[in-house]
């Protein structure tokens, strides 16, 4: 998680939100991506995709299976879906995200028995420092808009 919170530092310092993300498989980083909707002005940039992405190139396959996705915020719908397309069967994330959660915050993608991939979840690792880099990304970006407004 610590090289996930890596990946996170990097986005930060594009101006981005800080989510980092980590594909692994056997003790290796086959894939690694923090947030670049902003510098790639792409929806689907999202570190998780990202990193999913890279993962699938090196493996030369789709499917990830034997793979855990690290990634310091809980993922949202569209990296959720991500997650069960690759099969990947294993998710450790840090933080909750109330707003758009899909691992149980306000859906739970990752059990639903509607979908024909099962996602074993463990959430809570590196929790506080997780949200504490998040919270503090928003703090500063609203104290931004402020001075902002005062000039």
């Amino acid at each position: 998680m610590r090289l996930a919170m890596q990946e996170a530092t990097l986005a930060e310092a594009l101006a981005e939100v800080p989510i980092g993300a980590l594909v692994v498989k056997d003790g290796e980083v086959l894939g690694r991506g923090h947030n670049l909707r902003e510098t790639e002005q792409d929806p689907t940039a999202h570190a998780e995709m990202i990193a999913i992405r890279q993962a699938a190139e090196v493996l030369g396959s789709w499917r990830l299976i034997d793979c855990t996705l690290y990634v310091t915020l809980e993922p949202c719908v569209m990296c959720m879906g991500g997650i069960i397309l690759a099969r990947i069967p294993h998710l450790v994330y840090g933080c909750r995200d109330p707003r758009v959660g899909a691992v149980g915050s306000i859906y739970n993608f990752s059990t639903d028995d509607r979908f024909n991939h099962k996602v074993g979840v463990r959430e809570g690792v590196l929790r506080e420092e997780c949200s504490a880099q998040l919270t503090s990304f928003f703090r500063s970006l609203r104290e931004q808009k402020k001075q902002q407004k005062q000039n």
